[in-house]
């Protein structure tokens, strides 16, 4: 796939590589826009489950984009692991960087894409899968989420001994309101290390829930980490969007 342009974040020093599809011709907008963590490896996965949610008629017009480095996973350019976590492992030295990740994302690119595209200010959407799956649920474990609608598919909860757990722990005890809503998806034949922890998450919200977060689970039959991706952004995108 080819960038539809790139973008330097004074926040982390990286260039990004910005992927987009457009809201369709002749829409007035304005438009919500979900941005997909993972731009240069999953983005063809969410242009293609949004295009046939968009055949079916189950979603409005978007914006998507995805933001990547340009470089796929295992090239020293793609700095995933240091843009997703949000605390740094001593096994992993370039790691923890989120807080600046999360910055860029709302004070340069959202921006930028607002030059672009009429877009709403009520349905900011942030979408991830595994490691990416992080960042919508650090953006929405703030004081002011920034980003209301999340797509979280088979996030990496066991991240630094579960600090997203415990993070999220942290917020919910100052019993803090979060006008958001939430989509938890998971392939049932993924790991019992995913599938469990993604349920300990689950039990942990119910336990102690956030005033006006709204949430909603999906478990995808006979999908595992890798193959269910357009079951989840698609399900994912009907249940925020739809």
């Amino acid at each position: 796939m080819t960038p539809a342009f790139t973008l330097r974040a004074p926040q982390t020093g990286t260039e990004y590589a910005i992927f987009v599809e457009p809201p369709p011709a002749g829409e007035p907008g304005p438009f919500p826009a979900v941005l997909f963590m993972d731009g240069d490896d999953q983005f063809r996965f969410a242009i293609d489950a949004y295009r046939a949610r968009r055949t079916a008629e189950q979603v409005p017009p978007l914006v998507l984009v995805g933001v990547g480095y340009g470089a796929s996973y295992t090239k020293p350019a793609n700095k995933r692991l240091r843009d997703y976590t949000a605390t740094a492992m001593a096994t992993e030295p370039e790691s923890g960087g989120a807080d600046k990740f999360l910055a860029f994302l709302q004070q340069t690119l959202w921006p930028e894409l607002a030059r672009r595209f009429p877009l709403r200010d009520d349905a900011r959407g942030l979408a991830g899968h595994s490691l990416g799956a992080l960042v919508p649920l650090h953006a929405l474990f703030q004081r002011r989420p920034f980003f209301n609608r999340l797509l979280v598919s088979a996030p990496s909860l066991w991240w630094d001994n579960r600090a997203p757990l415990c993070h999220a722990q942290q917020v919910q005890r100052t019993g803090v309101a979060l006008p958001a809503k939430l989509f938890l998806g998971v392939g049932e034949k993924d790991t019992p290390s995913m599938t469990g922890d993604l349920t300990l998450f689950e039990d942990q919200l119910a336990a102690l829930p956030f005033p006006q977060l709204e949430v909603v689970a999906r478990r995808f039959p006979g999908r595992d980490h890798y193959d269910v991706l357009p079951d989840a952004f698609g399900g994912g995108l009907t249940a925020l969007f739809g």
